[in-house]
Order: structure tokens, then sequence, then C-alpha cells
């Protein structure tokens, strides 16, 4: 998610994707409170939680994060 006011990414994982954005722009998440508001602008699904987790954490390091700026580039 791309937060409006300070243009910076917030990057989780879900079992619900529409209730967790809902969460992040009610301000019930503490990480996004003072970020609002925030648009879903890229995500990947998994068929296994373990995966999702695996992933989330690839795309925090490094790495994962020049990967999403070159794939947003794009958008």
């Amino acid at each position: 998610m791309l937060s409006a006011k300070d243009k910076t990414y917030y990057t989780g994982w879900s079992t619900d994707l529409k209730r967790r954005v809902k969460e992040h722009n009610e301000g019930k998440v503490d990480a996004t409170r003072n970020r609002r508001p925030l648009k879903l602008i890229y995500y990947e699904a998994c068929l296994v939680e373990e995966d999702a987790v695996r992933r989330e954490k690839q795309l925090k390091t490094g790495f994962g994060r020049a990967y999403l700026r070159r794939r947003l580039s794009v958008i």
C-alpha cells in the first residue's frame, strides 16, 4: 500500500485483503495510523499462509524493495 500522506510504502500479508485495507484506512493499525489514507497499489496471492509470510519477509529486504520499485515503475 502507498501512503498518500508521506508517499511511503507499507508491506504486509493478510488472509482477507479487503478487510485489512479497510482496517489500515480506519486507523486500526498502529503501523499506519498516522500515514492515512493508504491506497492498495500492488498485491500477490499465495495459496499457503507460510508462503505469504515468507514472501512478505523477502519483500522487506533490500532486494525485495528494489524488486518492488522496478515492478511498480511500470504502473
